[in-house]
């Protein structure tokens, strides 16, 4: 499989996760190739620029939980901080604050105003630093190469310094990372607005935030390069443009692949971390009792990693509300299945799982979304998945609810057998599944004490330091200790990186287990 091909559907996802249109990150690699071809750039940078453009955006997931908490929808705060000119101080009150603060009543505009005076930097270097943390954590489990891991986790450093995560000077930054951080901001505003907007940001930022000879270059045949950008398919420019060999990735692989996305789009939210994961053991285990070809196993297993994608296009201020959501919000959860749908078919091999993947919540008795099948018109794979789905979401807490118990899981599914909401061969044998899960004891990771481990789970659910003195009966100067200690062990420094080391190493606290 070309691995291109795979993160060209699946960049879809950085982009709904970051409130801009889908396909953004692919004219942007397109645009990097096209550009860094034009200056003669090895191809060793122009597949680091290329790679990074494609998953430029694919942490902003890791800050979407404790950005929502401070402005309300993180979506819109993404979206618009994107298309400002960091570079021109009057933007904070010209771009950034009228889209930040627009279509809300007096009294919420003048908080988000105060936000953003009072802890917008803060907001700013925080959110930041986990997208650099996650991105370049995500590359390297993705297989790529070193080159873009660095390059992701730059690609948000200043020309002069004053970028994040460690305020790299000029051609300290990599090739790949300065490729990336200008086609990313000129591909979205020639979208948005259009070329003339892109090249005035671009100028205004060369020497800022912008490598001056790749502004230059792009100001100066600014129309060409997005003209031949958006003449043609941006997916097929990045798929024949890739400097060759292209990567390639074994079949067995794509649930690695899927595994990694699956864990982006759980840690959008504290509530979620782990789900996808979950819900691919119990499926494909229950897959197997019930019969399933290899095949059909492999793709059932990748569908359940990957079912709950597009969830990133909704925001956290949604997904975290405590209380009855309004017909609106609730419109906007029906539709994430919609999104994920639309994530995998942007890939010629992951196209033919997106119908499975979009009927994760669909119902036997046509009561389900976002199309309303029946059981006729749902495949056996398909009614595991939502089988697995339903059950393992009712084992974790969320905002509105505690987790339950796996006897009421059981009393709940069993439940919607009886309703036929559910098929009965799926839920038997997804019971079948939950209910002989081994617990292994297992040695932790990167030298972390049992202790840390504990730690490290309430560090993921986005407690406080306090919160975890709380939670575990013991002082706040020790639970700094242990957050800090647990920070140096896996070289992370933000939550979101900490809460995706802990997915990926199962480090979870047990939810009703």
């Amino acid at each position: 499989m070309r691995l291109a091909d795979l993160l060209a559907g699946l960049s879809r996802l950085a982009d709904l996760g970051f409130g801009i249109p889908a396909g953004e990150a692919l004219r942007a690699a397109a645009l990097s190739l096209v550009l860094g071809r034009s200056l003669n750039l090895s191809d060793d940078d122009l597949r680091a620029g290329m790679y990074t453009a494609l998953l430029h955006h694919v942490g902003c997931t890791g800050y979407a939980h404790e950005a929502a908490r401070a402005v309300g929808d993180e979506l819109t705060m993404y979206s618009v901080t994107a298309q400002t000119d960091l570079a021109a101080p009057k933007e904070m009150f010209t771009v950034l604050l009228p889209g930040l603060t627009r279509g809300h009543p007096l009294l919420e505009r003048a908080r988000l105003a105060l936000v953003t005076f009072t802890r917008g930097q803060r907001i700013g270097v925080e959110s930041t630093t986990a997208a650099c943390e996650v991105g370049r954590d995500a590359a390297r489990r993705l297989g790529l190469s070193e080159q873009v891991q660095h390059s992701l986790y730059r690609s948000y450093e200043w020309w002069n310094g004053k970028g994040v995560p460690d305020g790299l000077v000029g051609d300290d930054i990599p090739v790949g990372a300065r490729l990336a951080a200008l086609t990313s901001t000129a591909a979205l505003l020639d979208a948005t607005a259009d070329v003339e907007r892109a090249v005035e940001v671009v100028r205004g930022g060369s020497g800022k935030l912008f490598d001056p000879e790749l502004a230059a270059r792009f100001a100066d045949d600014a129309v060409s390069l997005l003209g031949e950008v958006n003449a043609a398919d941006p997916q097929q420019l990045v798929l024949d443009g890739e400097p060759r060999p292209v990567m390639n990735v074994a079949e067995p692989a794509l649930v690695e692949v899927a595994t990694v996305f699956g864990d982006l789009a759980d840690l959008k939210t504290p509530y979620t971390h782990g789900h996808s994961r979950e819900v691919a053991t119990l499926a494909r285990d229950a897959g197997e009792r019930l019969g399933l070809s290899a095949g059909d196993l492999g793709d059932l297993e990748a569908a359940a990693l990957l079912h709950d994608v597009g969830r990133v296009a909704v925001s956290s201020a949604v997904w975290d509300k405590p209380g009855p959501l309004s017909a609106h919000e609730w419109e906007q959860v029906r539709l994430h299945a919609y999104h994920s749908e639309r994530i995998l078919a942007a890939s010629e091999r992951l196209a033919p799982l997106a119908s499975l993947v979009g009927g994760h919540h669909e119902r036997c008795d046509g009561s389900g979304y976002h199309r309303g099948c029946t059981h006729a018109e749902l495949s056996l794979p398909a009614r595991v998945l939502a089988a697995a789905d339903a059950y393992q979401a009712m084992t974790q807490p969320r905002p509105h609810r505690p987790a339950r118990t796996p006897e009421q899981a059981e009393a709940q599914v069993c439940a919607d057998v009886d309703t036929r909401r559910l098929d009965p061969d799926a839920v038997g044998a997804v019971l079948t599944a939950a209910g002989h899960q081994a617990v292994v004891r297992r040695q932790p990771p990167a030298g972390l004490t049992d202790r840390e481990v504990e730690v490290l789970a309430l560090v993921a659910e986005g407690c406080s330091n306090k919160q975890i003195a709380q939670r575990l009966v013991i002082s706040r100067r020790t639970a700094e200790h242990h957050v800090q200690h647990i920070y140096t062990k896996i070289g992370a420094s933000s939550r979101a990186a900490a809460a995706l080391f802990a997915m990926e190493h199962k480090l979870l606290a047990p939810q009703g287990r």
